[in-house]
């Protein structure tokens, strides 16, 4: 395969399973001038699985901006490029969207080499709705900010999909239990292709307690995903608490329930019950 001159190559790679690498994307990686990775040293590892020698160049959140020019310099003077994030697809939760934005604003062709991405593994086995889903990749890291991220998500009802780690699982499912409601479905995708592979499913209240039963439930990279709010009551229900949420902060509970009644068309008397009032 002859690969075009000033192309920027954006290579997926395995999340998990090395022979997940697609013959493309070996072929590709071979043929570019240089790979800019995500961390040098873990795309060194892979690269030498392969056989594959080239020039590392080293790409993430503290020196993108300022790299992004030097590689378009490059591109621009015939050099092909790959980029690569630590596993999976680029950008998905990754850096390289400011390099692929600057690329292609010098009109340098941009080419996907798709292949592996945790999200759309983890959506095709959970064995929830997939016909509309919403990315949301990582939560906060601060609990307030979490929390409050969560309650503007209760009433969609699109399937949502999360990234998360081992030091924030439990206390993430317990917070979309108090945002969504215990009773909601979801499924946990823990270490996708790798040798602990596990998919675990049922309700949210189910889930972690599944999770605070077993330490090693709480090992690796995970992919949360859970069932959107229907359109009927429980949407509105959920659309309530959250209005209710934010409206209590400044106005007395009876207020704000009646206010958030009124604008969510859920019970008045379900918005207490999740706070304690009668």
């Amino acid at each position: 395969m002859s690969t075009a001159a000033a192309t920027l190559y954006v290579v997926a790679t395995p999340i998990g399973n090395l022979a997940d690498l697609s013959p493309r994307a070996q072929e590709v990686l071979r043929s570019v001038a240089a790979i800019c990775a995500e961390d040098t040293r873990h795309t060194g590892q892979l690269l030498s699985h392969f056989g594959i020698g080239k020039p590392l160049v080293a790409l993430h959140d503290h020196n993108e901006e300022a790299m992004a020019q030097r590689l378009v310099a490059r591109l621009l003077d015939g050099e092909s490029l790959a980029l690569v994030s630590d596993a999976g697809t680029p950008l998905v939760s990754d850096p390289g969207f400011r390099l692929v934005r600057a690329a292609r604003a010098a009109g340098i062709k941009v080419s996907p080499v798709p292949g592996a991405c945790a999200a759309i593994a983890a959506l095709s086995v959970a064995g929830l709705p997939s016909d509309r889903f919403l990315f949301e990749g990582f939560l906060p890291a601060k609990g307030a900010a979490r929390r409050e991220r969560l309650q503007r998500l209760a009433s969609e009802t699109a399937t949502l999909v999360f990234y998360e780690s081992s030091h924030r699982i439990e206390e993430s499912l317990a917070d979309m239990a108090a945002a969504f409601g215990g009773d909601r479905p979801a499924v946990v995708a823990r270490e996708l292709t790798k040798l602990f592979e596990t998919v675990l499913d049922g309700t949210l209240e189910q889930l972690l307690a599944k999770v605070q039963a077993d330490d090693n439930q709480r090992k690796g990279e995970f992919v949360v995903m859970v069932q959107g709010a229907g359109d009927d009551e429980a949407g509105k229900i959920a659309e309530g608490r959250r209005l209710y949420a934010k409206l209590n902060e400044h106005l007395p509970p009876s207020t704000a329930a009646r206010l958030a009644a009124e604008l969510s068309g859920a019970p008045r008397k379900a918005l207490y019950g999740q706070t304690g009032h009668d």
